[in-house]
């Protein structure tokens, strides 16, 4: 069993994580909590997205001590780099993310009896149908992008085709599967009305 004062000297904590050693993930945490949630707060300003962030930099510590080497960098060094680069792809991976504005309540809502000004409404197994009609390259770009978060580069280097060929066929998807979806919308009232 690991004594807490034995990481207090500067002992290397990423060496007994690496090696699975029962409480070692503790120590880290409580030696370097603090360096890495002043990397975390210096690129994510919202509480709760810092608080996140800093779980996923130490899961991906967790992951990867065994990378550690002392003979190229102290344990400070390596963890304040990994905290760095993890913490450059999570904003932007956000920044990725559509931004969504908050719909006014349904009850404020002025219904309109005319069926022009019907809102488009679809149920994500509709989305999910409607991917499916895609050819299979296509929507492995889609999972890619939407599910993994990968930029169009990751993706043509991973799928091997050309950017913009990934462009493109993304581009196209997004057009084609509103287009099924407005069709979708279309045929439903009409089917529902009779």
């Amino acid at each position: 069993m690991i004594e807490k004062n034995s990481y207090a000297s500067g002992g290397e904590v990423l060496k007994d994580v690496a090696q699975g050693i029962e409480l070692a993930m503790n120590h880290c945490i409580e030696k370097y909590s603090g360096l890495v949630w002043t990397i975390a707060k210096r690129y994510v300003q919202n509480q709760s997205t810092a608080e996140d962030l800093v779980q996923e930099i130490f899961t991906e510590l967790w992951k990867v001590a065994d990378r550690f080497n002392p003979d190229i960098s102290t344990e400070c060094t390596f963890i304040g780099m990994l905290a760095r680069r993890r913490s450059i792809d999570f904003v932007r991976k956000q920044s990725r993310q559509p931004q969504f504005e908050s719909l006014p309540e349904v009850e404020s809502m002025n219904h309109a009896t005319d069926t022009s000004s019907i809102p488009i409404s679809c149920e994500g197994e509709d989305v999910r149908s409607a991917i499916k009609e895609l050819p299979p390259e296509t929507q492995n770009i889609f999972y890619q992008y939407f599910d993994e978060g990968m930029t169009h580069s990751e993706i043509a280097q991973k799928s091997g085709f050309p950017l913009g060929t990934v462009k493109t066929r993304l581009r196209r998807g997004l057009i084609e599967v509103r287009n099924k979806l407005r069709h979708h919308d279309v045929v439903q009232p009409l089917t529902s009305a009779n």
